[in-house]
């Protein structure tokens, strides 16, 4: 396993993400990795490890800026606050990170994809409402509204799945509602998978330690959903 710490620029900032990759001398498809609220860290850092020892190119992506990482979730919504309110900026991020995966030696540009957990969910969901040349997006209790749904979503270019806690409070009922609609009126090739009794957080092992009941690691919902994507990849990436 090899590992590069990478750098660019965008939105005024600098970041510094980390590239994972196994030897090998043909071009492997890439995947973007971006983290939860808090920043890039070692939840990211072990997918986008597992994904390179599935025979991909994984980028875990800083989202902050200078590999900024966060332990308060008031001090990480913070930071977000203007990325939600101005999705070009995030969406801006996101964009940089892709630029610099499909100009990597390492990787198949033509096949590209995008993971994200919570925040890094929506992140990935707003690189495809760009317009962005990915062939699935994959969204880990991820938020899913967004300020456009109705124009956006007409420019997604690949497929879709968004893994979901059916209790998740932070994402609510109504929201997976208006995601369903947007993803139907755009005519996107998408799936919703729901795993009842649970919450947010659930494929992070280190969810319990911060005592919030929202916040629970699942390992049914967590091996189930990554087998999902796995799935999704082979029929993209792969076949």
């Amino acid at each position: 396993m090899r590992t590069e710490t990478v750098t660019y620029e965008a939105d005024g900032l600098h970041f510094k993400s980390e590239l994972f990759v196994e030897a090998g001398t043909e071009p492997k498809p890439g995947v973007l990795v971006f983290p939860e609220a808090f920043g890039l860290g070692d939840h990211a850092r072990h997918r986008a490890e597992g994904l390179a020892k599935l025979g991909y190119a994984a980028l875990a992506c800083d989202i902050h800026g200078n590999g900024r990482l966060v332990q308060d979730l008031g001090e990480a919504l913070g930071l977000l606050k203007p990325l939600y309110a101005d999705t070009r900026r995030m969406r801006a991020r996101g964009l940089a990170a892709l630029k610099l995966l499909k100009g990597r030696e390492e990787v198949a540009k033509e096949r590209t994809a995008s993971i994200g957990f919570c925040f890094g969910g929506t992140m990935s969901l707003e690189l495809a409402r760009s317009g962005a040349d990915l062939m699935a997006v994959v969204g880990f209790h991820s938020g899913l509204s967004t300020t456009a749904p109705k124009s956006d979503a007409k420019a997604y270019r690949g497929r879709v799945l968004v893994c979901i806690g059916a209790d998740d409070p932070f994402i609510k009922p109504e929201e997976r509602n208006a995601f369903e609609d947007e993803m139907r009126n755009a005519g996107v090739d998408w799936q919703m998978h729901l795993y009842g009794g649970v919450v947010h957080s659930f494929t992070n092992v280190e969810a319990d330690k911060r005592n919030n009941p929202a916040m629970r690691y699942s390992e049914a919902a967590d091996k189930a959903s990554w087998a999902s994507m796995q799935e999704l990849f082979t029929a993209t990436l792969i076949a």
